[in-house]
C-alpha cells in the first residue's frame, strides 16, 4: 500500500521514533549523571586515597618499575576471563562463605600496654592483617579492622567474623608495613586509629599520598622502594619485591607494592603482600637470608590471577625459596574476594606442604603462634 506523506502512518512512525530517541536520551543524561556523580564521590570522599603528585610523583617516576607512564612488574589483568571464572565457579556450587562461625580467640587490650617481650610470636588477625611481635618490636602487617573492605561501610565485601579485638582498642602498635594500597590491604579507619596512638607506617612508593589525605602526620610515614631499609628499635624494616598492581581509584598503577623482610636481632619474619610467584622470593633469600617465618600469601587466585596472586601450590614453593622454617597461611577466611571455596586455600595449602615437607601452621583468628613453642594445628576451618 501506497504511503500518503502526512497520513497517521508517518505520525505513527514519527511519534515512535521521538519516543527512541526520547528514551535513548533519557538513558544517555542518567548515566553522564551517574558518571559525573561517581567522578566527584572519588575526588571528594577520604576513603577513596590520593594520588602522588609533586615531590611525591616525581620519586615515583624515578623508580625503576616506573614504565610507559605507570609502575609496572606483573601480567595485565585479564578481566575477560576473571567473569568466566566467577560465572563458572558459581556454577559448579562453590561455597564462598562458611556456613558456621569462625572461632576467634580474643586478644585483651591490656597485653599491648605493656612492652612486648623477647622472642617471635604472632597473632592472625585474619586475611593478611597479622601482629608480629619480634625481639621487643610490635609490627603489623596491612591491619584492617573494618567491617567491609570497601570505601563504604555500608556496602562491599564485609567480614566473615570480627577481628580479635576491636578496632578502637587497637594500640600499643610500634609500626605497621603496608603492601600496597587496595582496600582489603590498607583500610582508612584503622591507619587513623593507630597514627593516633604514634604508630609509624612504611609504605611503598606513592601510598603516602593516601596517608597524608587522611590526616597522618609525615613523620610517622616512611615511603620506600625496594631493597631500601629503615630501622625500628632494633629491627630491621626492608621494602622487598612482590608481582602485583595498586590503585584505589582504578586500575592506575601510581604507587608502589611490595612484600617486606622484618628482621630482628634474633629473629625474622617475611611477609608476601599480595603477589605472584617469581623469581623475587630467591633473590630475597640470597640478599638478606632465610626468615624464621613466612607469612604467605594463599587465598584469592584464579587461572587468570596467577601473575598478580598465587595459587597455594606457588606459595608453598615460594616458602621453600626463601627457606623459611615455618609458614603461616595468609589472605584467606576474611572476606569473599575470590573464585573458589572459602576454605579452598588451606585445604590446598595443607596438601602441597605434606607432599613437599614444609613445615605449616594454621591458627585460629586471634590464636598466638611462638617460635620454639610447640603448636598444634586443628581443623576449626571445617568447623571442628
Amino acid at each position: 500500500m501506497r504511503r500518503v506523506p502526512g497520513s497517521d502512518n508517518d505520525r505513527f512512525a514519527w511519534g515512535i521514533a521521538m519516543r527512541r530517541f526520547t528514551k535513548f536520551l533519557v538513558v544517555g543524561v542518567a548515566v553522564i549523571a551517574l558518571l559525573g556523580m561517581a567522578a566527584y564521590l572519588v575526588t571528594r570522599l577520604p576513603a577513596f586515597g590520593e594520588v602522588p603528585q609533586g615531590a611525591r610523583q616525581q620519586q615515583v617516576q624515578q623508580l625503576p618499575q616506573y614504565v610507559h607512564g605507570r609502575l609496572e612488574n606483573s601480567p595485565a589483568y585479564q578481566t575477560d576471563l576473571a567473569l568466566v571464572e566467577n560465572f563458572r565457579s558459581y556454577s559448579q556450587g562453590q561455597v564462598r562463605e562458611p556456613q558456621f562461625a569462625i572461632p576467634v580467640l580474643p586478644i585483651l587490650p591490656n597485653s599491648l600496654r605493656l612492652p612486648p617481650k623477647p622472642g617471635l610470636r604472632v597473632f592472625w588477625f585474619g586475611h593478611a592483617s597479622v601482629l608480629v611481635e619480634i625481639d621487643g618490636v610490635r609490627i603489623m602487617t596491612d591491619p584492617i579492622l573494618s567491617e567491609r573492605a570497601s570505601p563504604f561501610q555500608f556496602i562491599g565485601p564485609k567480614r566473615f567474623h570480627a577481628p580479635p579485638l576491636a578496632l578502637e582498642q587497637l594500640s600499643g602498635i610500634d609500626a605497621v608495613v603496608i603492601s600496597h594500597d587496595h582496600y582489603d590491604h590498607l583500610d582508612m579507619a584503622t591507619v587513623q586509629q593507630l597514627a593516633r596512638g604514634g604508630t609509624r607506617f612504611y609504605v611503598g612508593m606513592g601510598i603516602g599520598a593516601h596517608l597524608q589525605r587522611w590526616g597522618v602526620p609525615a613523620a610517622l610515614v616512611q615511603e620506600m622502594a625496594w631493597w631500601q631499609h629503615a630501622d625500628v628499635k632494633g629491627v630491621r624494616i626492608h621494602c622487598t619485591p612482590a608481582r602485583h598492581y595498586s590503585g584505589r581509584r582504578s586500575m592506575s598503577n601510581t604507587s608502589l607494592w611490595a612484600s617486606w623482610m622484618l628482621k630482628g636481632g634474633q629473629h625474622a619474619v617475611y611477609f608476601s603482600g599480595d603477589t605472584g610467584y617469581a623469581g623475587h622470593f630467591s633473590e630475597i633469600r640470597q640478599r638478606l637470608g632465610a626468615p624464621d617465618l613466612s607469612l604467605m600469601k594463599v587465598g584469592a587466585y584464579g587461572d587468570s590471577w596467577l601473575g598478580i596472586h598465587m595459587d597455594p601450590e606457588s606459595a608453598v614453593r615460594a616458602h621453600q625459596d626463601l627457606g623459611a622454617r615455618t609458614m603461616l597461611p595468609v589472605h584467606w577466611a576474611t572476606f569473599n574476594l575470590a573464585y573458589h571455596a572459602w576454605e579452598e586455600p588451606i585445604i590446598r595449602t595443607l596438601a602441597a606442604a605434606a607432599a613437599k615437607g614444609a613445615d605449616v601452621v594454621t591458627p585460629r583468628v586471634g590464636e598466638k603462634v611462638e617460635l620454639g613453642v610447640p603448636f598444634v594445628n586443628t581443623a576449626w576451618y571445617r568447623g571442628r
